[in-house]
């Protein structure tokens, strides 16, 4: 009986074990666990961190909970560590392609993510370390980048840490760490015309472009309006007319114009442009005449625009480019009276929408030449 006891024991026992340390279940965390993601350009930016509370700790949270500089944990190999910029395990930030730090460059990857806490300044700290718990093994030769950013005072107390992205543009953002009163923000800059190139020459070295005249007209539209990549992007026009899947309609054709007229053959953009107006749509016009305003060719923008009101005076979407061309050009009272016609016409919500958002820039002197 004694043995029979002994060795169930034993088994339950073993199972036990099994079931803490073999198959651990997951239970709330004191310091929640969280993402947060933003796209910069083209470049997937992805903060991975725990998320400690204040928890009645006001006033001792910075220089006290969280030291400034790098200190001894007495824990651990490192004798001067950063602060793990959150909880638990150490805080990772990673980038789908190279970026800039505050203006200095940091390569694509996946980094432990330190802070050197001060009273109005920090020091950021990216380390190729990044499975670490906390930062007590941190060693200094591993990292790939510091840089400093500037801590400022909330005005509202945050109980649980946080990051976020503000100040976005088409080509940065700015992250921040908030908890209790203070912030901490530094700028990521990417460079889009090479991560959007770059993203191009991989689709069509891979194949992946060749079956849509679509992809490859995009692509060479991209190096256009940017002014970039010329020359390649010439041969990237020529396939998306020229090739099996090519296809000659206004936008392929207007595009290659543009990237010979860039190469200084005019007479052969002129060319060409004569064969794609009769093809041109409404809305292949339109964008047209908004990618010429986004080149800064404000008057060629208009003339395109006044393609398709000859065509249609009352419709809608006529009149928001007489409106854009107008505006782009410093005539408010023109474009205002544009965007009314404009709002009579249009019967899509979304579209209505965007037109009197439109018109509330054009009256606060905004420029709407990418609007």
């Amino acid at each position: 009986m004694n043995i029979l006891f002994s060795t169930t024991s034993y088994c339950v026992l073993v199972l036990l074990c099994l079931a803490v340390h073999g198959q651990p279940v997951k239970t709330p965390r004191m310091s929640k666990m969280a993402v947060v993601s933003e796209q910069i350009g083209i470049t997937d930016v992805t903060v991975h961190y725990s998320r400690p509370a204040v928890g009645g700790r006001e006033g001792k949270i910075w220089g006290d909970l969280v030291p400034y500089g790098f200190v001894d944990y007495h824990y651990g190999t490192s004798k001067a560590a950063p602060w793990r910029a959150g909880a638990n395990e150490n805080t990772t930030i990673e980038f789908s392609t190279d970026v800039l730090i505050e203006g200095k460059p940091l390569a694509a990857g996946k980094y432990g993510f330190f802070v050197a806490m001060g009273a109005d300044k920090a020091t950021l700290v990216f380390s190729r370390d990044n499975n670490a718990w906390g930062s007590f093994y941190y060693n200094p030769a591993h990292d790939a980048l510091r840089v400093e950013a500037p801590v400022t005072a909330a005005t509202e107390s945050v109980e649980w840490l946080k990051y976020e992205f503000t100040g976005e543009t088409d080509s940065s953002a700015v992250a921040v760490l908030e908890w209790e009163k203070r912030k901490i923000s530094f700028t990521i800059g990417v460079d889009l015309r090479k991560t959007q190139v770059d993203a191009y020459r991989y689709a069509f070295n891979s194949g992946e472009f060749y079956e849509y005249w679509q992809n490859m007209q995009q692509a060479a539209d991209f190096c256009l309006v940017n002014d970039v990549n010329l020359e390649e992007g010439l041969s990237w026009a020529d396939r998306s007319i020229n090739t099996y899947f090519g296809d000659a309609n206004f936008r392929t054709l207007s595009t290659y114009a543009g990237l010979l007229e860039r190469a200084g053959r005019k007479h052969e953009a002129d060319s060409l442009m004569k064969l794609a107006w009769p093809k041109g749509t409404m809305d292949d016009i339109f964008y047209y005449g908004y990618k010429l305003q986004r080149m800064k060719k404000y008057k060629e923008a208009l003339e395109a625009f006044k393609v398709n009101y000859d065509k249609a005076p009352k419709n809608w979407l006529s009149n928001l480019g007489m409106a854009k061309g107008y505006a782009a050009l410093g005539d408010k009272a023109s474009a205002l009276k544009y965007t009314e016609v404009s709002l009579q016409s249009v019967g899509d919500p979304g579209s209505k929408s965007y037109v009197e958002r439109l018109k509330q820039a054009i009256t606060e002197g905004k420029d709407v030449t990418a609007f």
